[in-house]
């Protein structure tokens, strides 16, 4: 793709962005509700429409920015409000909560694998435009999945050690959350964030080519 001029980037990583993004939100919202919280609902946020769920630095201006520049690509949506007080497990049902984002990536990611395999097998005027548009595909989901699994809070996988924790241990876990996302962009702006991430996502890669 580097040969590739920025408006072309940009038509090509758009909607899998978007989808990424707006069916992980939704994931979380529909997961909140099957577990007893109903906030995301009432705020019409368990939706697959992404203007709910769109922001817009994070949603559209740093995943262009990154595409421009040709890194890492990173953004984020609204967090879709989870009261998990109202969950009927608390402590549990977080872990279903949390991972319902991160799982709903990794079903993505296998299905524009799928695209990408029909776009290699066949020869028509679409088959370049889709492999391209397949292949950000895999690459945005798996990036997303592994970041939010990462065991950080407030993301998906510092939600997660939280549920599995102690409570003891998990209080004092949770008390990292308002420093989180400078932890984050510390990683990202250091470049550890790649260094971490990258072995993580070549392994999923392998099992995706491995599994389609």
């Amino acid at each position: 793709m580097d040969s590739l001029g920025l408006i072309q980037k940009i038509s090509i990583f758009i909607l899998p962005v978007l989808f990424a993004i707006t069916v992980h939100e939704a994931a979380h919202a529909y997961a909140a509700r099957y577990f007893g919280d109903n906030t995301a609902y009432h705020e019409g946020r368990m939706t697959l429409n992404p203007l709910k769920h769109i922001d817009p630095v994070g949603t559209i201006l740093l995943p262009l920015l990154c595409v421009a520049l040709g890194g890492f690509i990173f953004g984020w949506a609204k967090p879709v409000p989870v009261n998990f007080g109202r969950l009927r497990q608390p402590k549990k049902d977080m872990l279903w909560v949390a991972a319902a984002g991160p799982l709903s990536n990794l079903a993505m990611a296998a299905g524009w694998m799928v695209l990408l395999r029909v776009a290699l097998g066949t020869d028509t005027g679409f088959s370049t435009p889709l492999m391209l548009m397949s292949q950000a595909g895999v690459t945005i989901n798996v990036m997303l999945m592994v970041l939010n699994l990462l065991p950080l809070p407030p993301l998906d996988g510092g939600r997660i050690a939280v549920s599995l924790l102690p409570p003891q241990q998990a209080w004092q876990f949770s008390r990292v959350e308002p420093y989180g996302m400078w932890i984050l962009i510390g990683l990202m702006a250091t470049g550890l964030l790649s260094v971490i991430m990258r072995p993580l996502m070549d392994i999923v890669f392998r099992l995706l080519n491995a599994l389609i």
